[in-house]
């Protein structure tokens, strides 16, 4: 069986093309401490929209989440008692389920905080979601500040509110 040469031209503009579609995914900003907070408008639970922007000169917490997390569920009791001991703006991003099932966990935990729907998951891509919780604070200015990913115990937020200015 005879195989036909590759001519070196052809694999060297293959080469080319596949190296240069690597550098642009990734020259893609990631949402990381010190960048911009990617814009994002969400469908809140009760019905309406709320955009990050809209809480612009407030420090945000932007947490990522689903009901059947365990450590999403264990931290939301932290997360709401300093959305209401403090002016921390919660913007509590649910994955893609439905509003009833956010709702029961919302009712359940007496949560008070906006809860927004993201069904098809677009804005965790956007902010480039790996696991569950993830938690972005945001300041003022619309700058994320910290990331974590996982678990946030109340000595975690409340060092995370003083670096921030939100506690003593």
């Amino acid at each position: 069986m005879l195989r036909k040469a590759v001519p070196f031209s052809l694999l060297l503009i293959l080469l080319t093309t596949a190296c240069s579609a690597a550098v642009a995914s990734a020259s893609v900003v990631s949402p990381e401490a010190g960048a911009q907070a990617p814009e994002f408008s969400l469908e809140t639970l009760p019905g309406g929209s709320l955009a990050i922007s809209e809480l612009r000169g407030q420090v945000v917490l932007v947490n990522f989440w689903a009901t059947w997390c365990g450590p999403c569920r264990l931290e939301m009791p932290a997360i709401q008692a300093r959305f209401e001991n403090t002016d921390l703006a919660v913007l509590a991003v649910n994955f893609d389920e439905s509003p009833d099932q956010v709702q029961a966990f919302v009712d359940e935990l007496g949560l008070t905080f906006p809860t927004l729907l993201d069904p098809g998951g677009d804005t965790q891509l956007l902010y480039q979601v790996r696991g569950y919780p993830t938690s972005y604070l945001v300041d003022e200015e619309g700058t994320i500040q910290i990331v974590h990913i996982g678990f946030m115990n109340e000595d975690q937020l409340d060092g995370y509110l003083t670096e921030l200015g939100l506690l003593n």
